[in-house]
């Protein structure tokens, strides 16, 4: 798919309309997996008492009448109201413009969690063979977001599990990601928890895992009569040389098992 295709079709008339709830079909590129049941709940009050303000986006379906592209929870919330129809725009856009208008929605209306909008971003990529570079065009971020989400998909279900369970930022979750392994980074993630750790105090932790064990430096004995017979020749070198220079000096060597013995005697006047 060429750069600037994705949303070609949007280009293309819409038109709006009041179909049968009964006749849409849940769109299959949803990228939220949990909708809150107090949240529909709060927006199924309003509508009942002030009717549903933004229409739902649909297309035209293969083997139901119409698909949804965006408004589920919107959907949810007048099904939970007992209404039978609900006002909607019919767009005419295919499977990737479809898919990436769920997945905008989404988070323009209500954050998804940074795990949900990177399986989003990933889906979307291997779904319809585009690029990273295609998609953060189409999307309005950068190639470099787009790269960055989809890295924290490389962490287990376990980790992942760990994470959202306690509330962990994404900047946590990345930073997990410079651990090599999933036994490393479910010990960090016991430590980071039991002592509710900020992004900070999480990366200096995790430079600390990282960093080499250091062991204590042992301080050899300095060697100082590596060849004895270094020494017994700066003697004899030194009488030698008293000797050319007129100084009548001698030396006596003695040695047994325990010990070497020199004598030196040097004249006191020349």
């Amino acid at each position: 798919m060429e750069v600037g295709t994705l949303f070609k079709k949007r280009e293309h008339k819409s038109r709006f309309t009041e179909i049968s709830i009964d006749s849409i079909a849940a769109n299959p590129h949803q990228p939220r997996k949990y909708f809150s049941s107090d949240s529909i709940a709060e927006l199924c009050d309003s509508i009942k008492r002030h009717g549903l303000i933004q229409p739902i986006t649909v297309r035209k379906g293969t083997y139901s009448k119409y698909e949804l592209i965006a408004g589920e929870r919107r959907m949810r919330a007048c099904v939970q109201a007992g209404m039978r129809t609900i006002p909607a725009i019919i767009i005419d856009v295919d499977n990737c413009e479809s898919a990436a208008l769920a997945l905008i929605e989404n988070l323009q209306r209500e954050n998804l969690n940074f795990f949900e909008e990177a399986e989003g971003y990933s889906n979307l990529i291997s779904d319809f063979n585009i690029t990273q570079e295609e998609l953060a065009a189409r999307i309005g971020k950068t190639q470099a977001t787009i790269a960055n989400k989809i890295r924290i998909l490389k962490l287990s279900p376990a980790v992942k599990k760990i994470i959202k369970n306690n509330g962990l930022t994404e900047r946590h979750a990345r930073a997990l990601l410079r651990l090599p392994d999933e036994q490393m980074q479910l010990k960090a993630l016991r430590h980071i928890t039991e002592r509710h750790l900020n992004v900070t105090q999480t990366d200096n932790y995790i430079e600390l895992l990282l960093s080499p064990v250091k062991e204590p430096i042992t301080k050899k004995p300095i060697r100082f009569f590596k060849d004895i017979r270094i020494f017994s020749n700066t003697i004899k070198q030194a009488i030698d040389i008293m000797n050319q220079s007129g100084v009548n000096a001698y030396s006596e060597k003695n040695e047994n098992d325990e010990y070497i013995e020199y004598k030196v005697r040097i004249p006191k006047y020349i």
